[in-house]
């Protein structure tokens, strides 16, 4: 899996997102349709806005247009899938275990995700999982502590 790096961003942009905004947003109480509306909107507009980000990144780095054009599609697709996996998670699991839904699914892709960089990389497939799924924790904790100061 040589291009693992087309889906990386995209990939991590839709688990991590994802999961800290039904973590935040259930803290506040919000309901079902307010997270679907959230993850939605992060799996289309907020996408949109990475990948051009990410296309102009590229178009400045010089890179092949037809390269360009294929990480910007990958980086799209990967990140509208992903979230669409957690507003499938919010749908069909109970409302009590939607946030422990979404953080073990998160977690297990994001671990996957990291296991696939750090061996394409040749580098300590542990060190770099275990790093990366606390990057992660971490923005789970700050979206719970921003939910709790508004509240």
């Amino acid at each position: 899996m040589k291009k693992i790096s087309r889906i990386s961003y995209g990939g991590t942009a839709a688990i991590v997102t994802s999961m800290a905004l039904i973590t935040g947003l259930n803290a506040v109480g919000t309901g079902k349709a307010a997270l679907i509306t959230a993850l939605l909107i992060a799996a289309l507009a907020d996408n949109i806005t990475d990948s051009l980000s990410i296309h102009i990144y590229q178009e400045s780095e010089r890179l092949d247009e037809r390269e360009a054009f294929i990480g910007t599609l990958s980086n799209f697709t990967t990140r509208l899938l992903g979230s669409l996996s957690f507003v499938l998670i919010v749908v069909v699991f109970p409302p009590k275990a939607v946030v422990l839904g979404s953080i073990v699914w998160g977690m297990l892709l994001l671990g996957v995700l990291s296991y696939l960089l750090a061996r394409e990389r040749n580098a300590g497939t542990l060190s770099e999982v275990t790093k990366h799924l606390i990057v992660a924790a971490a923005v789970l904790i700050i979206s719970k502590v921003i939910a709790y100061f508004i509240i």
